[in-house]
């Protein structure tokens, strides 16, 4: 019986090739540059984008995914980084555009970075929570990792799930579940807005500002289409992020994550009643983890 079961998970992988995984795939292989050319080198398993006074620069992969785990090492802007942005998303393309957030706001030399995550959803985002951070994300690499499937999205910073958006579609809350979304990387001159509002400004003096990353790893479904939708959320072998191990997180893991709420949170879009005038997102009254 083993045997056949492991016959037959062969040719599944063989006849459903949208769900094979890219699991070794660099950012070579994954990547190109999209803007900035001048300021990045992507090479093997390394991207390294660069910002001065005149320009930044972006890179973006050449297929988009529907559910999986995307992942990178990202060591970020040293020193005094207030006004710049390293991101790093997902996101499907026009007006009605799915995306999940990982954006990094700098700051003045040594203040915590601010991590700030989102969730846009057939075009319409405001669901932002913010982070610092138990490290200094600027003097090593670290993981980043978004796990997505149709049950709930979590961000993860070394292993250590820091949110959790779950899946309410069937109660009118939408989800996004219908497009694919490629990766984009981009660092970029945010200071009218990303430290502290837009007080500080980027000091041009300590340009240029590098972030790196390594380890790129999306091992997740192909998008093809329409087609994906089912094929990418079909409960076989081959669809590993459909395993009921990824439904929910796990005991421990919500212990991290509640740890991670109280001790580094700083912004969480359900408790900002002044924000919505009373009238709070209905996912906020419901269960996330």
């Amino acid at each position: 019986m083993a045997m056949f079961e492991k016959l037959f998970a062969l040719f599944l992988l063989a006849i459903i090739p949208n769900s094979i995984a890219q699991v070794d795939a660099t950012f070579s292989k994954s990547m190109y540059i999209t803007w900035g050319a001048q300021h990045a080198s992507l090479q093997n398993d390394d991207l390294q984008l660069v910002l001065d006074k005149t320009s930044g620069s972006a890179a973006q992969t050449k297929i988009p995914f529907l559910f999986g785990t995307i992942e990178s090492r990202i060591k970020l802007v040293p020193n005094n980084s207030a006004g710049t942005v390293t991101a790093y998303y997902l996101s499907s393309t026009g007006n009605q555009h799915d995306e999940i957030d990982f954006e990094f706001l700098g700051n003045i030399s040594g203040q915590p970075y601010t991590i700030h995550t989102n969730v846009y959803t057939q075009g319409n985002g405001s669901k932002e929570q913010q982070f610092h951070l138990w490290f200094n994300p600027s003097t090593d690499f670290h993981n980043y990792t978004i796990h997505w499937n149709p049950t709930e999205i979590v961000w993860y910073i070394d292993s250590i799930p820091i949110r959790v958006f779950r899946n309410y579609e069937n109660e009118g809350i939408a989800y996004p579940n219908k497009q694919g979304m490629k990766v984009y990387t981009s660092l970029w001159n945010a200071d009218d807005w990303a430290t502290r509002g837009g007080l500080v400004k980027t000091n041009w003096s300590n340009a240029p500002f590098t972030a790196k990353f390594n380890h790129f790893r999306a091992r997740a479904c192909k998008w093809n289409g329409a087609i994906s939708i089912s094929q990418c959320s079909s409960n076989i072998a081959a669809n590993w992020w459909m395993s009921s191990t990824y439904k929910q997180l796990g005991y421990a893991q919500i212990g991290q994550l509640n740890w991670v709420r109280k001790n580094y949170m700083i912004y969480d879009y359900c408790g900002d009643t002044k924000r919505f005038n009373g009238q709070m997102p209905p996912e906020c009254f419901k269960a996330q983890f």
